[in-house]
């Protein structure tokens, strides 16, 4: 049977799944709705897909979120510590040219519906300059992102001022004079409280729950390089020793009048911001309660305060969705995601899910390795468990940390054990050649 392979979505995650599938030279296309490589960091001032805004810079740093086949000093050794969204669109586009991946993508082009026809066949619908055409193919890899359908809060009452998700924001400037209330205390959340504060007339920052800031660098060095030198400690351990030190270099939450952290240590994301505590000390950023509801433009909080805003941005995270599968046949929006390694579907074993986790650091190394283990898989030189559908369940019921029961944690990983547990599964000679294979690269590049 010949193989023919579709890879949806041509942002980081599917770019390697379309590598390493080419790099076996199987007959692989890839779609996508833009007109570029790069998903999510192809920065547009006007509303699109993309969830970047005009400031943006990665929380991850250049060391822990490169390629292995193509890393940022063979694109360019002065990107960034932490790259801004132009960086990385460079460095994603770079790896398109450098690996000959654009001949096998088709841009503008929107996939509609999958239909699983047997372990064999998936029907896969898309539309391109408003024609529908629908193509067999023997895998589907699924590499369509979870950061661009935005989820919004659920507040009693309404407010009648201006109300957009993070997602529609794209610059500071539209907020100048205004009274903004960000809603959130995340990445997204801090990076525009932080934006419009320079701004605004006023900017304030509600928070449900206490959020962990950790700070880009330590010790002059990015952060999550200093945390990796702790990586061989098992994860409570490691947490234990990762809350002491941010509590000796910032101290507590209440210091800053922000809501205390009660949960430990990967119970949720951290946030990764320099400037907000900054802001608030300086007076720029109010921080402010849960809300309790609207009344028109006013907001009141749960300590009974009530204020008038121009403008709120929720900063309240994403649903996981693929519109294109049937929602009886495939739904992660809401409850466990039972993927082993979070990609191997229990039950359809023609399908995967690239980059389709939230790891505590970087997603692109993982999605790597990722693609490498699919592609390994295709072309028959490694085989999974027959225990797929336990291993499964296994991993929903043992997750790397014991997080709080909402959406966006159900699908959290620790990044240097998800890594380990990826190469874990690489047949070992395959895993030498790439080894070996980098070296003689870097070898010559310095010749």
């Amino acid at each position: 049977m010949k193989l023919k392979i579709a890879v949806i979505g041509a942002g980081p995650s599917g770019i390697t799944a379309l590598k390493n599938l080419v790099d076996q030279g199987l007959d692989v296309k890839a779609f996508d709705r833009n007109s570029e490589v790069g998903g999510n960091w192809i920065y547009s001032e006007n509303e699109s897909h993309s969830s970047v805004f005009e400031t943006t810079h990665i929380i991850s740093s250049k060391t822990l979120s490169q390629y292995e086949d193509f890393t940022f000093d063979d694109f360019d050794p002065a990107v960034s510590d932490y790259p801004s969204h132009d960086e990385l669109r460079r460095y994603f586009q770079a790896y398109a040219r450098k690996f000959n991946l654009y001949p096998f993508i088709q841009f503008e082009t929107l996939i509609t519906h999958c239909e699983w026809k047997s372990p064999e066949a998936w029907e896969v619908t898309f539309e391109k300059n408003g024609v529908s055409k629908t193509e067999t193919f023997t895998h589907l890899v699924v590499c369509n992102g979870h950061h661009w359908k935005p989820r919004f809060p659920d507040y009693p009452g309404e407010f009648s001022g201006e109300f957009i998700h993070s997602h529609n924001f794209k610059k500071a400037a539209p907020f100048a004079g205004k009274k903004v209330l960000v809603i959130g205390g995340g990445n997204s959340a801090c990076d525009v409280a932080v934006e419009t504060s320079r701004v605004s007339k006023l900017t304030a920052i509600s928070w449900r729950r206490g959020y962990r800031i950790v700070p880009k660098f330590f010790f002059g060095k990015p952060s999550d390089v200093v945390a990796e030198q702790t990586k061989w400690l098992p994860v409570k351990v490691r947490s234990f020793f990762n809350q002491l030190l941010l509590k000796i270099m910032l101290g507590d939450n209440k210091l800053y009048g922000l809501r205390p952290v009660t949960e430990p240590f990967g119970s949720t994301h951290p946030t990764i911001n320099d400037e907000l505590l900054l802001k608030i000390r300086h007076g720029k950023v109010k921080p402010r309660l849960d809300i309790k509801r609207f009344e028109d433009k006013k907001v009141v909080f749960e300590d009974g305060k009530a204020e008038e805003f121009d403008s709120i941005v929720a900063c309240t995270g994403y649903w996981l969705s693929h519109p294109f599968f049937n929602r009886d046949f495939i739904n992660y929006s809401e409850g466990p995601v039972p993927l082993w390694l979070k990609m191997f579907h229990p039950t359809v074993s023609n399908v995967y899910f690239i980059g389709m986790f939230q790891p505590l650091g970087c997603i692109w190394p993982g999605a790597e390795l990722q693609s490498k283990l699919m592609a390994q898989e295709i072309i028959g030189k490694w085989k999974r468990p027959e225990n797929i559908q336990e291993l499964c369940e296994k991993e929903v019921a043992n997750p790397h940390y014991k997080q709080i029961d909402t959406p966006r944690h159900t699908i959290t990983v620790d990044f240097h054990l998800f890594v380990k547990e990826l190469k874990k599964q690489l047949p070992k000679k395959y895993v030498s050649k790439m080894v070996v294979a980098k070296s003689q690269e870097k070898e010559l590049n310095h010749s």
